[in-house]
């Protein structure tokens, strides 16, 4: 009798941790281009740098975890004043960028986290370069917002 509790405790622990492994390995899906656009995700990135691009950082700031919210709210007025200044200046018009999604983004969804990637590839007289933004996105139910 002894035996039969244990080995059945055994086996429900055996099945909870093969649950649990499977849970971490939720299925990576690859979006490419356009189709990002109408992710919820590449609905966020997009609005986030257009109010970024227009100086208003702290409505961006609605569009991230709560957590990101509240380390913004935590610093000083003249450190949020100066990377405001520096993301502004560092961002690009709502349209520009999904232009720049649609020739060169690649978003990566992985259970509730997303990862935007955008490369691009610059050639002039002095050579060729390369800028690559990178995002990191949580998606919670149907909502998506920005991360670490």
């Amino acid at each position: 009798m002894k035996i039969r509790r244990i080995s059945a405790v055994l086996l429900c622990a055996a099945l909870f941790l093969s649950a649990l492994g499977r849970a971490e390995d939720a299925p990576k899906t690859e979006i490419k281009g356009a189709a990002i656009l109408d992710h919820p995700c590449g609905k966020v990135a997009v609005k986030h740098m257009g109010l970024v691009h227009a100086g208003k950082v702290d409505e961006a700031t609605k569009l991230a975890t709560q957590e990101m919210q509240d380390q913004w709210k935590a610093m000083s007025t003249d450190d949020r004043k100066m990377m405001s200044g520096m993301m502004k200046e560092m961002s690009k018009t709502e349209a520009q960028f999904a232009k720049d999604i649609k020739a060169s983004g690649l978003l990566v969804v992985e259970g509730d986290k997303a990862t935007l990637t955008v490369t691009q590839e610059h050639k002039d007289a002095n050579g060729s370069s390369t800028s690559t933004l990178t995002q990191k996105y949580v998606l919670d139910g149907g909502k998506c917002l920005v991360t670490r």
